[in-house]
């Protein structure tokens, strides 16, 4: 398997050679043959399917031509983004991955996805280091630098770090659930939240722990279990001890002692310590229930609020006392169990010193 992986990423790196030396002359004739083979092409497939071409409706706006979806009615500039957008409706992915056959409407994401592959990461960030494998992943890591939200609701004063997050965002406000079901007709605003709810339909847990064999429905839960296995906590807290299994856990703890809370929210001016904190926060404002239980249908405003109800369903119990074993599934009810320990041990003291 991991040979073949490896001559069809020298067969990519060769050809990317070959690519690179062509002249521009070579490139062009390339080009020019390639539209005229989609023309013969496009032609024979309508022939075959007797299927009317699609007529990519045009109109000129000083002296400017505009191309117009027919579907939805989307403008564009160019009639190679249109064509591309197009494939948004009929659902064509042409573009396929040589290593896994993962396909892709548009090749910029074709070439995206080869570089996870060929573990290349070009763009670096001069803030940190950190280096990253395209140029739009970059430009989203840099705000976590500079802290910057370009794109504003106008429907509430939140304001987020990319344009996607706000096109989801406002579907809040408008109500819109895009995604349905097929099966049982619930809709969703995301596309990946339908995904998710699918697998209740085919039973499918595609995440399995390597460790033990428990599988999962999401990758989160599979991560949240994988914690469970960690034996070394290599992450020590000078100020009281702790350990921690990564950096960042210790990071976002020592925040604990040093009280810093540098998420602020800026419609009541609550500040956090963690981003996870804020963020949850934030939904509260929104007073959208958009968290949905797949299990029982009930609604919740926070996903750590869903989470803590599922656990209902699937009777994990997480916290585990350290002094007699007991679980429970939520973290306050652990904290109260661990007091009447305390409680129990005073009762012995008091005892010693009556008797």
């Amino acid at each position: 398997m991991y040979g073949r992986i490896h001559d069809k990423m020298a067969l990519y790196s060769s050809s990317a050679t070959c690519i690179n030396v062509w002249n521009s002359t070579g490139v062009m004739e390339v080009k020019e043959e390639r539209k005229n083979l989609n023309e013969v092409e496009e032609q024979h497939h309508h022939s075959i399917t007797d299927e009317k071409p699609l007529v990519l409706s045009q109109k000129t706006i000083k002296n400017k031509k505009t191309y117009i979806c027919p579907q939805c009615g989307k403008s564009f500039a160019g009639k190679s983004r249109l064509e591309r957008h197009i494939r948004i409706h009929t659902g064509e992915k042409p573009f396929t991955c040589f290593v896994c056959a993962k396909s892709f409407a548009c090749k910029e994401r074709l070439d995206r996805h080869v570089k996870i592959h060929t573990g290349e990461k070009p763009f670096i960030c001069e803030w940190c280091g950190k280096r990253l494998a395209c140029k739009t992943r970059l430009k989203r890591h840099v705000i976590t630098h500079t802290g910057k939200k370009p794109y504003a609701c106008l429907h509430c004063e939140r304001s987020f770090t990319t344009n996607t997050n706000l096109q989801r965002h406002v579907k809040l406000h408008t109500g819109e659930r895009p995604h349905t079901c097929q099966e049982c007709g619930k809709s969703f605003i995301r596309k990946e939240k339908l995904r998710f709810h699918m697998t209740i339909h085919t039973g499918e847990r595609p995440y399995s722990c390597e460790q033990c064999g428990k599988s999962f429905r999401h990758i989160n839960g599979l991560k949240d279990h994988q914690l469970s296995h960690a034996a070394e906590r290599s992450f020590n807290c000078d100020q009281c001890g702790k350990d921690f299994i990564t950096a960042s856990a210790l990071k976002r703890h020592l925040r604990v002692h040093s009280g810093e809370k540098p998420f602020l929210c800026s419609l009541c001016g609550k500040s956090f310590a963690r981003v996870d904190c804020f963020k949850r926060h934030q939904e509260v404002h929104s007073g959208v229930k958009d968290h949905v239980c797949y299990e029982c249908g009930k609604a919740f405003i926070t996903s750590d609020q869903l989470k803590q109800h599922q656990r209902i369903h699937t009777g994990e119990k997480p916290y585990k006392c350290s002094l007699c074993g007991k679980s429970f599934a939520q973290s306050p009810h652990l904290k109260a169990h661990e007091r009447s320990h305390t409680t129990e041990s005073h009762l012995v003291i008091s005892d010693q010193i009556i008797y």
